[in-house]
């Protein structure tokens, strides 16, 4: 399987619109001549298009220089992951390999075909003065059909993907395109050739007073299924979204949970807690694995006996190999589908009638248990302290999410006052790095000692990392004292 990132605009114009010259555009020298193809896609989906109303896109084309099995995962107009995979001359459906990345979208549904477009494509390079390829530009004469209502369409499209350009020449583009009568389309030709049967689908936004709440909440449940398919194959960006979607959601449950049903809202946050567990251990020996390689490597040459590097490097990469292992199987297990599936329900189902003041109050209930966990965590010393100053972090976290709600409608103080969460949490999870890392680093040593290797390398790291942990208190102190300046408070007694 290959996986590519794909940047791409489309546009359409009205009857007559012809591609204007685009040399000068973004370092453009040339533009190649055409060349034409005939592309024919089948797209497949569930039979509510979870896939498609989930950012997903899951064809099998012929033709073109990349016929085969495609997965696109992303909005239309920004950066799309697109995981490619050979196809069979037989293929009953998506291969495995593809089957198990589209397992969150589709709620573990099964998935058939869902529309075809048939596409005749003349194709441009813009080339800079180097000859370099910048960007591709296809004119798409374009003929669908939903292969469940049997309803055509047929539209003219041009699609413009960079290559080696950047944003700025797409920009440029798009100016050009625009002048010569060309607008931007949002949406991808799956979303055009079955748009009539997503209008019985309402996926507006929430609307009222717990809007918001809610809104936050689905962002949050879409960036688990937006980043499922690369968390699955191990990226370490997709495992952190994904880890820290699940914590929002679960701390956005818990300080709202008057919203939903009580009962269904913990247990669903139960079925987070144990998503997050799993995405955790990959992400923590993801982190520490860099963390300490630096570490080693940052030593002068004679502070480092031993194979030291080498031995965390393959430790580390063997617990990678099975916590990889163990997310693989959590997101698999039939859970996972019916943990996103509850969500649904939840989410895009009533909630409880709540006016501003019930959204505050909760906001503010969970600033002042995080203020208070941390003034108790600081009252303490030893290691008792730094168990109490990792939960007093964890109370800024569901804190700062909370804020996060009402920062749309209450602009830069409540910005600001997430910004402030934000540092403190950092200068605490920098303290909480330390105990850990020496923790991994005790471990890593009792190892070494009992297969005879020179242990001195591991006690200076542990050290130095007690050594920084004791500046971070001074920090801690600073910072949470901004956050409680009444300039970025005011609003929430409003």
């Amino acid at each position: 399987m290959a996986t590519v990132v794909e940047r791409e605009r489309k546009y359409a114009g009205d009857e007559g619109f012809r591609l204007p010259d685009l040399t000068g555009c973004g370092g453009v020298v040339t533009v190649s001549d055409a060349t034409a193809s005939d592309l024919d896609a089948v797209y497949w989906d569930t039979g509510d298009l979870r896939l498609l109303r989930s950012g997903h896109a899951l064809r099998r084309r012929t033709g073109g220089h990349d016929a085969g099995w495609h997965l696109k995962v992303g909005a239309v107009g920004g950066a799309r992951v697109e995981h490619r995979f050979p196809a069979g001359a037989a293929d009953a459906g998506p291969p495995p390999e593809l089957a198990a990345l589209i397992r969150g979208a589709s709620r573990g549904r099964p998935v058939a075909p869902a529309t075809r477009i048939v596409n005749h494509r003349r194709e441009r390079r813009l080339l800079d003065a180097d000859g370099r390829v910048l960007a591709e530009v296809a004119e798409d004469d374009v003929r669908s059909e939903d292969l469940v209502d049997g309803t055509t369409r047929t539209w003219h499209e041009v699609e413009v993907e960079l290559v080696d350009g950047d944003e700025e020449l797409l920009d440029a583009v798009a100016a050009r395109l625009a002048a010569a009568g060309a607008r931007e389309v949002p949406v991808s030709k799956s979303h055009r050739a079955v748009a009539a049967r997503l209008a019985g689908f309402d996926d507006r936004p929430p609307t009222g007073t717990a809007g918001p709440v809610v809104g936050y909440a689905r962002k949050q449940r879409d960036a688990i299924v937006g980043n499922h398919a690369a968390a699955y194959q191990g990226d370490e960006d997709a495992v952190h979204d994904m880890r820290v979607a699940s914590r929002r959601l679960r701390a956005t449950l818990r300080t709202f949970r008057g919203l939903w049903d009580r009962r269904e809202s913990e247990a669903v946050r139960a079925e987070l807690r144990r998503l997050g567990g799993e995405l955790g251990r990959v992400r923590d020996i993801q982190v520490m694995a860099v963390r300490l390689d630096r570490a080693v490597h940052g030593l002068p040459d004679e502070l480092v006996l031993g194979p030291v590097a080498a031995r965390l490097g393959e430790r580390f990469a063997a617990d990678l190999a099975e916590s990889t292992v163990a997310l693989r199987a959590a997101l698999d297990d039939d859970r996972h589908p019916d943990l996103l599936t509850r969500l649904d329900r939840l989410l895009d189902g009533p909630t409880r009638e709540v006016d501003r003041r019930w959204v505050d109050r909760r906001i503010r209930r969970a600033v002042r248990r995080a203020d208070s966990r941390l003034d108790a965590a600081l009252a303490v010393d030893g290691p008792a302290g730094d168990d109490a100053l990792h939960e007093a972090r964890k109370k800024y976290k569901a804190a700062r999410y909370a804020v996060e709600v009402r920062k749309a409608a209450v602009g830069r103080p409540a910005a600001r006052l997430v910004k402030r969460f934000k540092a403190l949490q950092d200068l605490l999870g920098t303290h909480q790095d330390s105990v850990v890392t020496r923790e991994v680093l005790r471990r890593h040593a009792l190892r070494a000692y009992a297969e005879g290797e020179n242990t001195f390398t591991y006690g200076l790291l542990h050290a130095r990392q007690a050594e920084a942990a004791g500046h971070d208190r001074p920090a801690v102190l600073r910072a949470r004292d901004r956050t409680r300046r009444r300039a970025v408070r005011r609003w929430l007694s409003r």
